[in-house]
């Protein structure tokens, strides 16, 4: 007989029961104050709510210790002092209607309340009508006359004093003190008419005076950054999307250089940096993540921002849209080459190339952006059908093959498909004329800075590419499968396919549940014959359910194009007349994303005389 184990016993009932004050602001605590880091975000909102000019942050032991905020804004009546202490007091907002339109970046009335509940805090303000300053104890209550001009200053000592089990979770105190200039600089960057200065443990660790936003963008992020970025300016109805993207050289290993701000508070939001990372996936080599400070401002009725305590959550009335609007700015801004901004500034590109810009959201009647498509710039029609290429042993490369509305047409065997331009005009091309092919692998061309040198094959391989992509675009084409791909799928793929038939049958896909736990799958895009369809219809369903729109099929089509263009681009030890080396100049200057090759790899660099110089210690 075999013995079975005694069923756990019942713990005893406990009634029901209300908590204490105390207890409420320490569990609420547990959500607004994280480390110091937080406290020091949760007091300049509210110096940038009061209407500050300069803010000073002093830290002692990286804000373990103590934490002091200091601003010259508009102050507390002494009145109103001990309310401010009180959990769900706040003047930001008094009804649903405000909440909804929120604009200021606090509202929730609870970071003083928890705060006090972990610390020893006291409040030090005065009006600008007060005689004197007025002291809050928050610990004791107490009220008394202090010394101090205009504004307040807020005293955080000993952090997490009475939960000490919170507190062994922080870490060192470089570390944390690490973390309170991380803060301080995203604040930076978002207000840059106001004055900002961080003092730990006495001495001057950051300051930054009120500038313009360009200014302030390379004191708190360098000017490396500065130089290996471009602007983005761009405005529609209730939506304005301004500051800088990295350029693909600017990309880091880690992604600590990405900044996002929605009406002035910096945020994470997963479908805005998929938008921005979308827009990289053809010139980011291997993991790099890229870099960029961008802020957003938009209607306050049209996004949340009471989606979690910290307020660096937010939910748009229209994700997909304002998704797909930041990648196509972004794809804009990235797609001309440093070759072609020679000839004209980066605001005058976009501009010219784009018609009025416009967005819709939240089904509101506004003009849309819909940038003109891309033209062709194939030898052959829009209708040619991409073809394998084949290979030429007399000319040890590969050449296209494309069938066109005349048959038996083919395309030029010529490696390049422009003409090269007549000698007294290379001079003034960006790239230069070309002067020479070193080991079979390099162009060397000479411009009015110096010397260029090209990876002939990475530059002819995006040229290629970007060929292949202009034809794909205005030829995409659904072709029926003769047996269905039947697999099984979750419940909230199988609730995303039904809620998302328009955009898939837009990608080209036929796909429709076949019963509560199969979909099938009826046709497919033309071009990925061969693909593993069950693979792709998950990642175009995670895509749509994540973000409301798929990159996956286009992605996949793009992998294949890249290939295409790999093997048909010209080959290393291939001899070139001069003529064929400024003909594929002169492609590179008229393609966009020239910069790098499908890969992310940089197809050309460029050597100044002033470096060409210092070489040989030229003028010393």
């Amino acid at each position: 007989m075999i013995d079975t184990p005694p069923l756990p016993q019942a713990p005893p009932r406990r009634p029901i029961a209300e908590l204490p004050d105390e207890l409420i602001s320490q569990i609420a605590a547990g959500e607004v104050v994280e480390r110091p880091a937080s406290v020091v975000r949760e007091l300049l909102d509210n110096a940038i709510d009061a209407g500050a000019s300069q803010v000073t942050v002093r830290l002692l032991e990286g804000g373990i210790r103590a934490i002091t905020v200091e601003d010259d804004g508009q102050g507390i009546p002494a009145d109103e002092l001990p309310l401010a202490l009180r959990r769900h007091a706040t003047s930001k907002i008094r009804n649903l209607a405000e909440l909804e339109a929120v604009g200021s970046l606090g509202f929730r009335g609870e970071a003083l309340a928890a705060i006090a509940s972990v610390s020893d805090l006291s409040i030090t303000s005065r009006t600008a009508d007060a005689a004197h300053a007025t002291r809050l104890d928050a610990r004791s209550g107490e009220l008394q006359p202090a010394a101090r001009t205009r504004g307040t200053t807020v005293d955080v000592r000993e952090l997490f004093f009475n939960t000490p089990a919170r507190r062994k979770f922080l870490k060192t105190e470089a570390t944390e003190q690490a973390h309170c200039l991380e803060t301080l600089r995203r604040v930076a960057l978002t207000r840059p008419d106001i004055g900002f200065a961080l003092w730990a443990d006495g001495k001057l660790a950051a300051q930054w005076r009120p500038s313009r936003l360009d200014q302030r963008l390379a004191e708190v992020l360098g000017e490396d950054f500065v130089a290996a970025s471009r602007s983005l300016s761009w405005a529609a109805g209730p939506l304005r999307i301004e500051g800088r993207l990295g350029l693909p050289e600017a990309a880091r290993s880690r992604a600590d250089q990405q900044y996002l701000f929605v009406n002035g508070r910096f945020v994470r939001d997963r479908t805005l940096a998929h938008a921005l990372r979308s827009a990289f996936d053809d010139v980011l080599h291997g993991q790099r993540q890229p870099s960029y400070a961008l802020h957003i401002d938009i209607a306050p009725e049209l996004v949340d921002v009471n989606v979690h305590p910290t307020k660096i959550e937010v939910r748009f009335r229209d994700s997909r849209g304002l998704h797909q609007q930041l990648r196509r700015l972004a794809e804009q801004t990235l797609a001309a080459s440093r070759a072609e901004l020679e000839a004209s500034p980066p605001q005058a590109h976009l501009s010219a190339a784009s018609p009025p810009p416009a967005l819709t959201l939240a089904g509101e009647n506004l003009p849309r952006w819909n940038p003109a498509p891309q033209q062709s710039t194939l030898p052959w029609t829009s209708r040619a059908a991409l073809a394998e290429p084949r290979y030429d042993p007399n000319r040890d490369a590969w050449l296209l093959r494309a069938s066109v509305s005349t048959p038996d047409a083919e395309a030029p065997t010529a490696p390049f498909g422009a003409a090269a331009a007549p000698e007294a005009q290379l001079e003034d091309w960006p790239l230069g004329r070309a002067i020479a092919q070193l080991h079979g692998v390099y162009v060397l061309a000479e411009n009015r800075h110096g010397l260029v040198l090209v990876d002939m094959h990475a530059a002819h391989e995006r040229v290629l590419y970007e060929r292949f992509k202009a034809a794909l675009a205005a030829r995409m084409d659904a072709q029926p499968l003769l047996i269905p791909v039947v697999f099984a799928a979750s419940a909230e793929e199988i609730a995303t396919c039904e809620s998302q038939q328009e955009a898939l049958q837009q990608l080209g896909l036929d796909l429709s549940p076949l019963s509560a736990q199969q979909l099938a799958l009826r046709s497919r895009p033309a071009l990925l014959e061969g693909a593993d369809l069950v693979s792709l219809a998950r990642r175009v369903l995670a895509d749509l359910a994540a973000v409301g729109g798929s990159h996956a099929l286009e992605r996949a089509q793009h992998d294949l194009l890249a290939t295409l263009a790999c093997h048909a681009a010209v080959r290393a030890n291939r001899q070139l007349t001069l003529t064929e080396m400024n003909a594929l100049l002169r492609d590179m200057e008229r393609t966009e994303r020239a910069d790098q090759c499908n890969h992310g790899r940089p197809t050309w660099r460029q050597l100044t005389l002033r470096e060409l110089d210092a070489l040989f210690l030229r003028g010393r």
